[in-house]
């Protein structure tokens, strides 16, 4: 088509846009030159009345007006964007041209050149120059209606890899979608300077800036779906130094889970923080839940809804849903009776601090797998006035919730736990450590279940968590709110999560506790950083304020994986705690009882019976 082929040859000829603009401006200040002669002078005499040094005086003018265009910048505007601030500006220029230009041959007593020409040059020059880009941006819109069917272009796209996720993604958006690929850069030397879908590879990526701003892009794709997390991260890096705004096609394991290349989406925190997959002994999970009703409490939650994915891939008879909330149980549901319209779903409203309905659903349904994610865990919200509720969500509705596997022969029962059970400074890490002991005491009782736990840390893009709050800050124009500057987190994305828990359920014995391996801890400013660039904004439009540490918040968590305090598994990021024996264990259930059975239901009365029940964890912190 010739108008995608003219679309083509304006992206090739673009690098040598301003040159090009200057050239055609002085062929145009020529052009007006004769034009004014012939205004003046008629077709008989234009060129045999001139003098003979007229040459030498248009070569001088087109000097004056070389340098005038180039101080005020004109060649640098885009033509398909002119408008009245344009013309002002060549206006500017005529007018002082044509005024030093009839001082300068005047006060030479160059008398021959006729003072008309003198005069009219500048009016004529400033209607060609406007006619030129008014005439190109005609042509401009005229061209994108037809390709896009739209005369406004939206999106101009550099592309980050030359590789078949490229040529895929340009064949899936290019002219279809409202986008126009300008080019791709890739780090293979080979490519360069060959063309991928028809398009050009400009270079390597660390020249992406210099691409992006030449060709007026508007937007960054990086197409890198079989790059390492470290070569993403490098991308990443050098995409957002473009101050565009930033995309990415699906990555490997989204492109095996039903995705297309051409589906570009916002670059999400795992993008900048996720570490290489982790192996996992499929074999192993598959035998443990492949054919077997399992549970899952708290389903709706941001953990608990991605333990439902992972645990129906591999196969289960049924599902039971637990989960207190209706709106969040309906979702998800939905999203598994699409997905996996071949596995039965039971779907229950309950509470796991309401022992008898417990008993009734495991009675009936029988699970023989139970993963226990319900829970409170928004810190600053549960320490003040909460503190009650999170200790009855928290501990006793895990105590129950075991209770009732225990009574009715479940084969294993999995407490989702937190890094802020580790020497806890806050209520909810309290609560949560109480809840490991409640699965310790349950475990020593002599029952068939095995009982276990598995901690990890902050989980990106979970409800409550930082991530959601500074997608929306961002999107508000900021500012974005950080507690300290130096405040650091460990971070994993809610499907490693999900597979870790899961794996964990496969190879753990009964009053084991699993932590991750999480890796280096992330300042959180710096992932507020990174993400504001990423939006293709910058520090100065979007603000970071600090707002200080909240009650009961670490500067720093503690290290889950230490190797003084963990034993390795067969799974390498996966380690078992070594617990310090404790005497809570084995009381932790009358200490339940008393605790809750207090009349007087204040925090700081709370507070005290934790620290009675942890001694030598409680308020213990590095912060």
């Amino acid at each position: 088509m010739f108008w995608q082929s003219f679309d083509v040859f304006l992206t090739l000829i673009r690098p040598h846009r301003e040159r090009l603009a200057l050239l055609m401006d002085l062929a145009v200040v020529a052009l007006a030159w004769q034009a004014t002669y012939l205004f003046r002078l008629g077709f008989e005499r234009w060129f045999s009345a001139r003098p003979d040094y007229d040459h030498w005086v248009l070569l001088g003018v087109l000097a004056l007006y070389g340098v005038l265009l180039l101080a005020l910048k004109v060649p640098k505007g885009i033509w398909r964007f002119s408008g009245f601030g344009e013309v002002k500006r060549l206006a500017a220029v005529c007018a002082v041209a044509g005024l030093v230009a009839a001082t300068m041959v005047l006060m030479a007593q160059l008398g021959k050149v006729p003072r008309a020409v003198l005069a009219l040059h500048p009016v004529f020059t400033l209607m060609g120059l406007a006619m030129m880009r008014m005439g190109y941006r005609m042509l401009y819109e005229h061209m994108r209606s037809r390709i896009n069917g739209s005369a406004h272009e939206q999106r101009r796209a550099l592309i980050m890899g030359a590789g078949d996720a490229a040529r895929l993604l340009v064949a899936g958006i290019q002219h279809s979608q409202g986008w126009v690929v300008v080019g791709l850069v890739d780090d293979n030397a080979a490519k360069h300077g060959q063309r991928v879908a028809g398009l050009p590879v400009l270079g390597p990526l660390a020249s992406a800036a210099h691409f992006a701003q030449l060709h007026g892009v508007t937007h960054i794709i990086v197409a890198m779906p079989g790059a390492t997390t470290a070569q993403r991260r490098v991308a990443l890096d050098l995409a957002a130094q473009t101050h565009k705004p930033v995309l990415t096609v699906p990555s490997s394991q989204e492109l095996l889970a039903g995705r297309h290349v051409d589906q570009v989406r916002d670059i999400e925190p795992e993008d900048l923080l996720g570490r290489e997959p982790v192996e996992l002994d499929e074999g192993g999970i598959s035998e443990c839940l492949n054919g077997k009703v399992v549970l899952i409490t708290g389903a709706g939650g941001s953990i608990g809804s991605e333990l439902c994915r992972q645990v129906a891939r591999y196969g289960p008879s049924k599902i039971v849903l637990y989960e207190l909330s209706e709106f969040a149980l309906y979702r998800i549901e939905q999203e598994l009776g699409e997905s996996f319209p071949h596995i039965p779903l039971v779907r229950l409203v309950g509470d796991v601090k309401d022992l008898e309905h417990l008993r009734h659903v495991f009675g009936k349904y029988k699970p023989q797998i139970v993963f226990h994610a319900a829970a409170y865990k928004h810190v600053p919200l549960m320490e003040e006035e909460n503190a009650w509720a999170c200790l009855r969500n928290n501990t006793l509705g895990t105590y129950h919730a075991a209770q009732a596997a225990a009574e009715h022969g479940t084969e294993r029962f999995v407490l989702i736990s937190t890094d802020k059970a580790v020497n806890p400074t806050n209520v909810m890490g309290a609560t949560k450590r109480a809840a490991e002991l409640v699965i310790s005491h349950m475990a020593g009782q002599g029952h068939t279940t095995k009982f276990m736990a598995v901690r990890f840390g902050n989980v990106l893009g979970s409800s409550g968590s930082v991530i959601p709050k500074f997608k929306e800050q961002i999107a508000k124009g900021g500012p974005v709110t950080v507690t300290h500057p130096d405040i650091t987190r460990y971070f994993m994305t809610i499907p490693e999560a999900a597979r870790l828990v899961v794996q964990a359920c496969a190879i753990g014995e009964t009053g084991q506790v699993y932590v991750l391996d999480m890796g280096e801890p992330v300042r959180i400013v710096d992932l507020a950083k990174a993400m504001i660039r990423m939006s293709g904004r910058d520090l100065n439009e979007v603000r970071i304020e600090f707002s200080g540490l909240r009650p009961g918040e670490k500067l720093y968590e503690e290290l889950l994986t230490d190797s003084d305090n963990s034993l390795p598994t067969s799974i390498p990021p996966l380690s078992i705690a070594r617990l310090n024996s404790s005497e809570a264990a084995s009381t932790v259930v009358v200490w339940l009882t008393q605790t809750l059975a207090d009349p007087v239901n204040s925090d700081d009365r709370l507070r005290t019976a934790l620290r009675d029940l942890l001694p030598a964890e409680y308020g213990v912190s590095r912060a």
